[in-house]
């Protein structure tokens, strides 16, 4: 039945009424007549308090990274900014007063649903395609165009992170974060975080939930049997969805969870072992000295994921997973997982699932998920170096990339300064190809680069990427400086 709501501004929005609606936790859904947004009313009346609609007041308005200032959305967002992070949450844009109170929000992408072939074994279609689904034993239901590879989960990790960082800059806390709350797609590399409307805004709105299983941090479990005002009470905070952003990019890479090993923690009951394994007594499987809680099977380790990955997780399950400050930030996971995509090899064996791997050792390329070794003979490899303040010609390695055909170079390929964020332009500047066995980079639109002999090199102009070739990305102030490496392997 078509049913109409009136939003706060006084627009009137349809949505189809239905006997039984999908109903979450706290909310029920009816979807819009050509399904582009979803209108959301609470379960329990009761739950609506002023504060709530405060909150969801500020989330819709001054909070929302998904709408340009100037349209009432968060300050210092322009139209570019807003788009952007509109593909990274699912981000409530109104607030209906009548037939009742509630939430307007856009309708996931469709890629976010399972489509009618994801699994020969269960009935999918139309579900949300939550973590869980790929990052647990589920897997295997799933048909293998479902669950992408290596340098997908990577991506979408990095899609998290991007999420995460947006919302503690603006001094938010998501305070649930979790397998339930993200969405992922794995075949295209992308994710959308959900359930926005349990914001935490410190010392204004506080945590409507503690989180959900497995993803809590231990500081939150420890504490939770504590009266809610002891001040020794530990609530959701930034700190703690650090630890369940760390948890689910552990989840994403390795398919398991950091700290449900073998050990036992208590013989009193399976709830008690289960409290402390991720509260008082929780310990990272992958502990470089306590190996107590460590599985006998793991075949890929934080190791396989190159040096700034694997700090990030000593960070946050060792240094951090008790000490809530040391816990790596979401920039800093988002730096760590770009400078690792930089690092990807392909692996050239068809029926690797992995399809990509980190090339930690360039003169030994073999794939840690599939054993087999890489079939070319040679690795290619550019330094990036940046010019030394005050020093005209001097320069220090910044980054390493590894080289694959038909690989594009953007703006932060080309320029110190330059980072991918929502600031960022997504135009190609450079490719670099193989030809006739020989690797050129092709300028498609560097206005200053110059060749290893000092001429410039025009638009569609190419240089020779031989072993040593040194070379200016672009002369400008902040270009970097490259040299190729060609390793024989």
């Amino acid at each position: 039945m078509l049913k109409q709501a009136t939003l706060t501004n006084g627009q009137i929005l349809d949505y189809e009424e239905v006997s039984n609606p999908p109903r979450g936790s706290m909310k029920y859904t009816y979807f819009a007549p050509d399904k582009s947004y979803v209108i959301q009313f609470f379960n329990n009346k009761n739950d609506i308090t002023e504060e709530l609609m405060e909150r969801l007041k500020a989330i819709v308005g001054k909070y929302n990274p998904t709408i340009a200032e100037n349209n009432g959305g968060a300050v210092g967002n322009d139209e570019n900014t807003a788009k952007y992070f509109a593909q990274k949450f699912c981000w409530p844009v109104s607030i209906v007063k009548e037939p009742e109170f509630g939430i307007v929000c856009p309708a996931y992408p469709k890629n976010f649903h399972f489509g009618v072939d994801a699994s020969k074994h269960l009935p999918l279609r139309g579900a949300d395609k939550k973590s869980k689904w790929f990052t647990s034993k589920n897997r295997r239901y799933l048909n293998i165009n479902e669950l992408g590879n290596f340098k997908t989960m990577l991506e979408i990790s990095l899609d998290v992170s991007t999420a995460v960082r947006r919302l503690h800059q603006a001094g938010l806390a998501h305070s649930d974060l979790s397998s339930n709350n993200v969405l992922i797609d794995p075949k295209t590399g992308t994710a959308v975080v959900i359930d926005i409307d349990s914001l935490v805004v410190p010392g204004i709105f506080h945590p409507a939930v503690a989180g959900t299983r497995n993803y809590i941090a231990p500081e939150v479990l420890e504490t939770s049997e504590l009266e809610l005002k002891n001040p020794e009470r530990k609530l959701p905070s930034v700190a703690t969805d650090l630890h369940a952003l760390a948890v689910l990019i552990y989840e994403y890479i390795f398919f398991r969870h950091p700290l449900i090993g073998p050990k036992i923690f208590s013989t009193e009951s399976a709830e008690m072992d289960d409290f402390l394994a991720m509260g008082k007594e929780a310990l990272f499987i992958e502990h470089p000295t306590d190996t107590s809680n460590r599985p006998e099977d793991l075949a890929i380790t934080i190791k396989q994921t190159g040096v700034y990955l694997e700090e990030l997780f000593l960070k946050a399950f060792v240094d951090g997973l008790h000490n809530p400050s040391a816990r790596p930030t979401a920039m800093e996971w988002e730096r760590a997982l770009l400078h690792t995509l930089e690092q990807l090899h392909k692996c050239e064996y068809d029926d690797c699932l992995a399809k990509w791997y980190i090339l930690s050792d360039p003169k030994h390329p073999i794939c840690p998920f599939c054993g087999v070794k890489s079939f070319s003979r040679e690795v290619v490899r550019l330094h990036l170096m940046s010019p030394i303040r005050g020093q005209t010609g001097q320069f220090y390695e910044t980054n390493v990339i590894n080289i694959h055909n038909n690989m594009p170079l953007y703006k932060r390929h080309v320029y110190t300064n330059c980072y991918k964020n929502e600031k960022s332009e997504d135009d190609i500047l450079a490719t670099i190809t193989k030809l006739d066995g020989r690797w050129y980079l092709v300028n498609k639109n560097i206005p200053n680069m110059y060749s290893p002999k000092g001429n410039k090199v025009h638009h569609s102009g190419a240089i020779a990427l031989d072993h040593n070739t040194i070379f200016m990305l672009s002369k400008s102030e902040n270009g970097y400086c490259a040299e190729c490496e060609i390793i024989n392997v």
